[in-house]
């Protein structure tokens, strides 16, 4: 984590809790650390997301008959 950090109030199932202390004891992280890494990436792989879908933006839209013809056609289904 960085010098500068946010507190917050975080209210989690209390089996959630319990996995993520047993977690935070056997990696020897903080439970904080664990709840900072997981957001990171959770947001990192909405970013990819975003930029899928911005990248593909431009494609032609096909109606969802014509593309399941083409996945029977390719053999994907």
């Amino acid at each position: 984590m960085g010098t500068s950090t946010m507190r917050a109030t975080v209210y989690l199932d209390p089996e959630l809790h319990k996995a993520l202390r047993l977690k935070a004891i056997e990696t020897t992280q903080s439970i904080s650390k664990l709840v900072n890494d997981a957001i990171k990436e959770s947001l990192a792989e909405d970013v990819e997301d975003i930029a899928a879908f911005a990248e593909r933006a431009k494609e032609p839209l096909i109606s969802y008959e014509v593309m399941i013809k083409r996945l029977k056609k390719d053999g994907r289904i």
